[in-house]
């Protein structure tokens, strides 16, 4: 049974975090600071860790980063409110293995343990998404349009992210309100449309296509 450390101070979110954990079958442990963060995780106990970034003592940055120059290759997936692209490009090139924005749905945060528990026992996962001219390198954080480099904002990139995992694939409002904002979002909401039409203005207009009455897919 994979054993996971849960690093996160806010009592509620730890709590919702460990019970969903525990009923999918996982051993969990609950640290609230980064010092005992750090000093669970070094002694490879762990098979994954939930990390946040605002703790007290060491900050979810300084642990991983001493992690990882301790060589220390648990896998990592942040966990945190900060959704800013110099905060994601840090955590990422810093070791993280994947990064996730609170708030956040929890049947998402269970695919991504699975997934790096998978990928952990076996060969790295292909980390360039490409669908036509788009690509989209998960590491980097840069997406590309033909020969164009985009920037893009945390929220257009996991959009983006969602499209690129299911070209061709029609995705409603609500499958991408719940993916991209989670548990916390308002299921009569225009966002959706304003953030596709966003991607159109930067990725050009025919990379997401309307399929009216259903919502939006990516032309395969």
């Amino acid at each position: 049974m994979n054993r996971i450390l849960i690093v996160e101070d806010e009592e509620r979110i730890a709590s919702f975090v460990e019970k969903g954990l525990r009923a999918g079958g996982f051993t969990t442990t609950v640290v609230a600071d980064g010092d005992t963060a750090y000093e669970y995780a070094l002694t490879g106990g762990f098979d994954l860790v939930v990390l946040d970034i605002g703790l007290p003592g060491r900050d979810g940055f300084t642990v991983l980063r001493e992690l990882r120059e301790a060589r220390v290759t648990v896998p990592v997936i942040v966990l945190t409110a900060r959704d800013s692209v110099r905060d994601t490009v840090a955590g990422l090139e810093g070791g993280a293995d994947d990064w996730m924005t609170k708030p956040f749905r929890f049947e998402e945060l269970l695919a991504r343990v699975r997934l790096r528990l998978r990928t952990a026992a076996r060969a790295p996962e292909v980390t360039v998404l490409r669908s036509g001219s788009l690509t989209l390198d998960l590491r980097t954080r840069r997406a590309r349009a033909g020969e164009r480099t985009v920037d893009l904002t945390a929220r257009e990139f996991v959009l983006l992210e969602l499209f690129l995992r299911h070209p061709g694939q029609v995705l409603s409002r609500e499958q991408i309100l719940s993916h991209v904002w989670g548990y916390d979002f308002d299921p009569g909401s225009n966002i959706v449309d304003v953030y596709v039409r966003a991607l159109r203005r930067k990725l050009g207009a025919e990379q997401v296509e309307t399929v009216r009455g259903m919502g939006y897919r990516l032309p395969a």
